[in-house]
């Protein structure tokens, strides 16, 4: 019998499937953005330490209407695990470079619509259309079945939803645009021992550090808030919620990895960062505690008072900076 199943990395099952604890339900943030949730469970996968990748999460800024979609450097996933992506030219359908790239050992990270992703019910799946990132992991076209990535795991689609995502029975249209997609290469992958893990981590945080904002990101949240409020009160649910993702979603899940980066350093021979994590995880909870305050208020009607929580966000951002400063300035240069 002809086998047509392609696995980038064979052996992938979701029913069997083990997720990363960042992942874990009980943690402030188990998904955090789709595209930084996907390589946490890749790297996790190949058996190495995704904790080592954080450094960029302590560059989060508030950019105006949102915070940073904070991912994973590409030139840091190489230096640390030798995973290389770049960019995919889509110049056929989606499906015959899924083929061509799997075959090959390599996976597909690429945009598409959650409407067809059934690990998504409850949301999007079959409700409404939405960007999202996965990772193609294997991949059975006479089967119609696709193995992917996606949030905070590894699932698995079929039938319909195959036919849907890769557009199969779609009408030729010059006016549709191809997605975004990246080639993520595997061929070179490295597992450094802890040590060296770490002193590659580290520097990569000394440098982030180094273009961390100028001025206190939540106290121009704050401002903004105040600005925005009358508009969140009288949106509706559905606004709130993409505003919320793009806002206190992404603050509290960057402080939530930036916190655990720092714990991860601290555990392995920098201690002083510890205090640090401290400040972030109280950031981390209190965008919790405010996205579901938020929500409370807009449901009622009544205007969001943030002020005592982003009061406190202010002062703990501060801390946090000062403490990382003052213990980075007893580390040697960087060459």
């Amino acid at each position: 019998m002809e086998m047509t199943r392609l696995d980038a990395w064979p052996g992938l099952r979701a029913a069997t499937y083990q997720r990363h604890t960042l992942h874990h339900h009980e943690g402030l943030w188990p998904e955090k953005n789709c595209y930084t949730d996907v390589m946490i469970e890749l790297v996790h996968t190949l058996g190495c330490d995704p904790m080592a990748m954080f450094a960029f999460t302590h560059t989060a800024d508030f950019e105006g209407d949102q915070w940073t979609f904070f991912k994973p450097v590409h030139a840091e996933l190489r230096d640390l695990y030798g995973i290389d992506i770049q960019e995919l030219t889509v110049w056929r359908t989606l499906l015959e470079h899924a083929q061509e790239f799997l075959s090959a050992g390599k996976f597909i990270c690429c945009e598409v619509d959650a409407f067809y992703l059934p690990d998504t019910v409850g949301t999007d799946y079959q409700s409404q259309h939405s960007k999202t990132t996965i990772l193609m992991a294997s991949l059975d076209v006479p089967s119609r079945h696709l193995g992917y990535f996606h949030n905070a795991a590894y699932f698995e689609l079929s039938g319909n939803d195959f036919t849907h995502l890769f557009r199969m029975t779609a009408a030729p249209d010059a006016s549709y645009l191809p997605p975004y997609a990246e080639s993520v290469r595997i061929d070179r992958l490295v597992r450094q021992p802890s040590s060296e893990l770490v002193e590659r981590s580290f520097g990569m945080f000394q440098r982030h550090f180094k273009n961390r904002p100028r001025t206190n990101p939540f106290s121009r949240f704050g401002q903004r808030l105040l600005r925005d409020q009358q508009e969140l009160r009288t949106s509706g649910l559905a606004h709130y919620h993409a505003w919320a993702f793009a806002t206190l979603r992404q603050a509290g899940a960057a402080f939530e990895l930036a916190a655990a980066h720092l714990r991860w350093l601290s555990d392995r021979g920098h201690p002083e960062l510890m205090a640090a994590a401290g400040c972030f995880d109280r950031i981390s909870d209190a965008n919790k505690t405010l996205i579901r305050k938020g929500a409370r208020a807009v449901h009622s009607g009544r205007l969001l008072d943030a002020a005592e929580l982003i009061r406190n966000m202010e002062q703990s951002w501060d801390s946090g900076m000062e403490i990382i400063q003052k213990s980075l300035i007893q580390e040697p240069a960087l060459a």
